[in-house]
């Protein structure tokens, strides 16, 4: 029966898996000298300003019509009573090798401790 697709888990491993994945992810330390703490297809982060910062890839996406997710936060304190302020972020400035991400505190931009970017294509 052509057009018909399996719909086992292992035919949706091998077709929505193989075609929409991570292609990039990182974990970085956006305060003070910025720094990686792990990645996966992310060979550099550049600080271009306060709060304003670009993922650079290992490898080139294939186009730029891919999927960025982000999440920052700041520690305040340490051990168990600290806790997580959220700050707003943004992303933008899509290309194959990069892409720019924001964080701001209300109105301000802002640099934050805790930054974690995935990229789905």
């Amino acid at each position: 029966m052509s057009g018909l697709v399996e719909s086992s888990a292992d035919a949706r491993s091998k077709t929505i898996g193989g075609n929409f994945r991570c292609r990039a992810w990182v974990n970085f330390n956006g305060t003070g000298t910025v720094a990686i703490r792990n990645s996966g297809n992310v060979s550099s982060i550049t600080d271009n300003s306060s709060g304003n910062y670009t993922v650079n890839f290992t490898t080139a996406m294939p186009d730029t019509n891919y999927v960025g997710l982000m999440y920052n936060s700041a520690f305040t304190g340490t051990g168990a009573g600290s806790f997580n302020n959220h700050y707003h972020g943004g992303m933008g400035d899509k290309a194959t090798t990069s892409i720019r991400v924001v964080s701001h505190n209300n109105t301000q931009a802002e640099d934050s401790e805790m930054f974690d970017v995935v990229i789905i294509a």
